[in-house]
């Protein structure tokens, strides 16, 4: 079937010529402001930063870091499937590359994408030559769709994520996304309200449904010395940690932290803050002025150290959702043995947060003093060991979609 081409989307094709007129003074400028890759900002003008590996080449792309950290697990499945295949990701976000950069598996490449434009697209495209394009979740770009349908190479998305919210976002541009989505050789979706959005939207095929890919993830791999050295100085502590924390976050975990203290003095709270600008109180001891965690409170403002932070805590309280974030994913802090609290706003992750409450292996917290009592009362083997069933099912279920995805892969 010849897909549609609406007016809207041949006005957005003609309108991408223009991207590059625009493109790296505004890079340029953001790159003054620490929003881009002091050396890898020209590869979202397709500028290829690293060769082309020999072989099968599967490209993955997803927004953010947590969207692309959740992609490790499928990567390391269809690789054991296809030992000859190579795969890139790609992602938009600075903190995306840096994240990944000590977490990618075997025969994996991390560029950033480039921006849409069809001379950006050309170059890239010319370059990295995939045999098979996997969007994930939420960030899609009609115009680079397109390119990628007139090279006749395959294309899916998987793990469609889709709330009311960013469903009336996109409506009024509905035909332009429906017009992009037809492209897919396969879609799938996190859940039922996302994959009838996706109808509403437009798209025209069926729609199956897989479970979240964050909780197949492989754990996050971390530094054995940074481990050793802050599990010496916290021997028989009682740690908790709140992460990714935003401000209401970590202002509850600290009066939490204090009823804690209450009932054992040695406790430690670790607040791993989401951004490192976070204000927080001066006096407190920070992972980045090279200072161990001695006191009650420890602030771990430094990138890449999660795997490292979850190892040490027994608890995490998931971030994100005590405000208007709404919520960060609980699947890399509990695949580490930590019991999960969260707070009442998760739409990001509903899915996710109903399945862990429906197979009781996360607990919902309202405030301080909920947060308070859980840590004091929460019974932390049942919710680890229920959490763990969840992931191992959902690390089981990747093999079917990655043969799938696999049988999809153009010919070489």
């Amino acid at each position: 079937m010849t897909p549609a081409n609406p007016l809207l989307l041949r006005l957005y094709m003609g309108a991408r010529h223009a991207v590059p007129l625009l493109a790296k003074p505004l890079l340029k400028k953001r790159l003054r402001a620490g929003k881009e890759h002091p050396t890898r900002w020209t590869e979202k003008c397709g500028i290829p930063g690293e060769p082309r590996p020999t072989g099968p080449l599967i490209w993955l792309h997803a927004v953010g870091l947590g969207e692309v950290l959740s992609l490790r697990g499928l990567i390391s499945t269809m690789s054991d499937i296809a030992p000859d295949a190579h795969f890139l990701i790609t992602s938009t976000a600075l903190s995306s590359a840096t994240g990944i950069a000590t977490q990618l598996p075997a025969r994996t490449t991390h560029q950033f994408l480039p921006l849409d434009a069809p001379r950006y697209s050309k170059r890239f495209l010319d370059h990295w030559r995939p045999d098979l394009v996997i969007w994930a979740e939420q960030d899609i770009w009609p115009g680079l769709i397109c390119d990628i349908h007139a090279r006749a190479i395959p294309q899916v998305l998987i793990n469609a994520r889709m709330n009311t919210a960013s469903l009336q976002k996109h409506l009024p541009a509905r035909s332009l996304y429906s017009a992009a989505l037809s492209r897919m050789a396969l879609i799938t979706a996190q859940d039922s309200d996302t994959a009838q959005n996706l109808k509403t939207l437009g798209t025209p095929q069926n729609i199956s449904l897989n479970p979240s890919l964050k909780a197949a993830a492989p754990p996050l791999t971390h530094d054995p010395q940074a481990l050793k050295t802050l599990q010496k100085a916290t021997q028989k502590r009682r740690i908790w940690i709140t992460a990714p924390a935003h401000a209401p976050d970590a202002g509850l975990a600290i009066r939490a932290h204090k009823t804690l203290l209450a009932h054992d003095p040695t406790a430690l709270l670790i607040i791993a803050p989401r951004n490192l600008s976070l204000a927080l109180p001066a006096n407190l001891p920070r992972r980045s002025a090279g200072q161990l965690p001695t006191g009650p409170i420890w602030i771990a403002d430094t990138l890449g150290e999660m795997g490292t932070l979850y190892r040490l805590a027994d608890t995490a309280l998931i971030g994100g959702s005590f405000g208007d974030t709404q919520g960060h994913s609980p699947w890399e802090a509990a695949c580490l043995g930590c019991a999960i609290l969260h707070g009442p706003h998760t739409a990001n992750f509903a899915s996710d947060y109903a399945t862990l409450a429906r197979k009781h292996a996360a607990l919902k917290v309202a405030d301080a003093q909920g947060i308070a009592n859980a840590l004091l009362g929460a019974n932390r083997d049942a919710l680890t060991q229920n959490a763990t069933a969840l992931i191992t099912q959902a690390r089981a279920d990747l093999h079917p979609l990655a043969l799938s995805l696999l049988a999809l892969k153009a010919p070489a």
